[in-house]
C-alpha cells in the first residue's frame, strides 16, 4: 500500500541497525525510483556530519539514524549504485557531496527536481516548499529547518518534518517528469545531470581555492603567496576539520599575502590574528607558508586574470543581451539563471566566438544563435504590444 505524504508521527521510527537498513535497501532496489534527502551539521566543522538519511519508495519510507553506533551504511551505498533505480533530490548538491565522500562517488542515475523546476519555467533555483505547494498544493512545516540534527534522541515532529522531504518529493517528481516529457525537455535535464554526476564536481582543489576569493590585484607575487596561502588553510581546515573561514578569514589570508610576515611579531599585526594564533603552531605552519612562498621565483607566480580580447564589454550590449535573455526564457518558459550567467553575457558581449555553456547544446537554441545574431546585427529587438520581439533585420 502506497504511503501516504503525510504519515503518522508514530509510525515513523528510525531505522539503527544494519540488518533493517538492509532488509530496507533490498525491498527499495525493485523501484523505479526513490526519492532521498539528508540531514547534517556544518557550522562547526569542514566536513559535513550526516545526522538522518531520509528515503522514500511507492510502498515504503525510512529514516536512517546515519549517527548509529549499530549501523554501517554499506547496503545504501550499493543502493545508490544501483543503476536501475533514479535517485531523485531536491537542489541535491550538499546531498550528493555527502555521499562522496562516504561512498566514492554520485548515486546514479539521478535527478534534481530543482534543475528540473528550472528547466520547467518554475524560475531560478525554486524552494522546495515552493515547489511542493505549486505542484501538488500541499504545504511543508518550516519550523525544524534549523534544527540541531545530531541530538538525540529526535522528537517526533522533527522525524515528521525530515519525512515531508521525501514524500512530498515522490509527487513532485512525477508531474515534472511528465511535464517535461510532454515538452520534449527530457534530454536538457540529462545535459545538466551530467555536471551533477561528476564526483569532481563536489571535490575542492586546494591548489585553486585562491581563485574564489577574486583576488583584485595584477601582483604575481601577491597572487602566487595567496596561492600558497589558501592552500595551506584549506588542507589544514581539513586536517583539524574546522570551516575555513574559521580558522582564518578571507579578509585576514588577503592581507598576510599582501604583507608576507616574516616573524610572529608581523603575523599578529594582521586584522584578526591574535598573538596567541601568531606564536602558536599554527601561526609557525602559516609563516612557513609565507616563506615558501617568499622562496618562488616570479616565473613560478601565477598570471593575473587576462582582461578577454584586451577590452572590457560594452555596458549597452550586455544590457541587449540580458534583454534577449529574459524575453528568448520568457518565450520558452525556462529559468534565465539556467541559460546564461552573468559572466557568459559578459564574455558575450567582450568576445567575438566565446566558449561558454549558452553557445552549446539546448541553450543554443533557445537563446546563444539569436544572441550571434544580435551580435551580427542580423536580428533586432523590438515591442509588440507588451512583449520583446526579434525583428530580422534587412541585408
Amino acid at each position: 500500500m502506497p504511503i501516504p505524504s503525510q504519515p503518522n508521527p508514530q509510525d515513523l521510527i528510525p531505522i539503527t541497525t544494519t540488518q533493517a537498513l538492509s532488509a530496507l535497501c533490498e525491498r527499495l532496489g525493485g523501484e523505479a525510483f526513490i526519492t532521498v534527502d539528508t540531514e547534517f551539521m556544518r557550522e562547526r566543522t569542514y566536513w559535513p556530519e550526516l545526522c538522518l538519511i531520509q528515503i522514500a519508495g511507492e510502498n515504503d519510507l525510512a529514516l536512517i539514524d546515519a549517527l548509529s553506533p549499530d549501523i554501517d551504511l554499506a547496503p545504501l551505498g550499493a543502493l545508490l549504485a544501483n543503476q536501475a533505480v533514479t535517485k531523485v533530490f531536491h537542489a541535491a548538491r550538499q546531498d550528493i557531496e555527502i555521499f562522496v565522500l562516504l561512498f566514492g562517488d554520485v548515486p546514479r542515475p539521478l535527478f534534481d527536481t530543482q534543475v528540473a523546476a528550472m528547466v520547467a519555467g518554475f524560475g531560478d533555483q525554486v524552494g522546495y516548499d515552493s515547489l511542493v505547494s505549486g505542484l501538488t498544493g500541499a504545504s511543508i512545516d518550516k519550523a525544524h529547518r534549523f534544527s540541531d540534527w545530531s541530538v538525540r534522541p529526535l522528537s517526533a515532529s522533527q522525524l515528521a518534518y525530515a519525512a515531508g522531504d521525501v514524500t512530498h518529493l515522490r509527487e513532485v517528481y512525477r508531474r515534472l517528469n511528465a511535464k517535461l516529457r510532454d515538452e520534449n525537455r527530457l534530454d536538457w535535464v540529462e545535459q545538466e545531470m551530467a555536471i551533477l554526476s561528476n564526483p569532481d564536481t563536489y571535490r575542492t582543489d586546494p591548489e585553486t581555492i585562491w581563485e574564489r576569493m577574486r583576488p583584485r590585484s595584477g601582483n604575481r607575487r601577491f597572487l602566487g603567496t595567496l596561492k600558497v596561502l589558501a592552500a595551506w588553510r584549506e588542507r589544514e581546515a581539513q586536517r583539524v576539520n574546522i570551516p575555513r573561514q574559521r580558522l582564518i578569514k578571507d579578509e585576514a589570508l588577503l592581507e598576510i599575502a599582501a604583507t608576507a610576515p616574516a616573524n610572529p611579531e608581523a603575523l599578529a599585526r594582521a586584522r584578526g590574528i591574535t598573538k596567541g594564533f601568531a606564536e602558536g603552531r599554527t601561526g609557525a605552519a602559516l609563516l612557513e607558508a609565507v616563506a615558501t612562498a617568499r622562496a618562488m621565483s616570479d616565473d613560478e607566480m601565477p598570471l593575473p586574470a587576462q582582461a578577454r580580447d584586451s577590452l572590457r564589454p560594452s555596458g549597452a550590449l550586455v544590457a541587449l543581451l540580458k534583454v534577449l535573455l529574459a524575453a528568448k526564457c520568457e518565450m520558452h518558459h525556462v529559468a534565465p539563471r539556467l541559460v546564461a550567467s552573468s559572466d557568459d553575457i559578459d564574455r558575450l558581449a567582450a568576445e567575438a566566438t566565446p566558449d561558454v555553456a549558452c553557445m552549446h547544446g539546448w541553450r543554443h537554441g533557445v537563446f546563444g544563435a539569436d544572441a550571434e545574431a544580435l551580435k551580427q546585427g542580423k536580428i533586432a529587438l523590438g515591442v509588440d504590444g507588451r512583449r520583446i520581439r526579434l525583428v530580422p533585420t534587412s541585408d
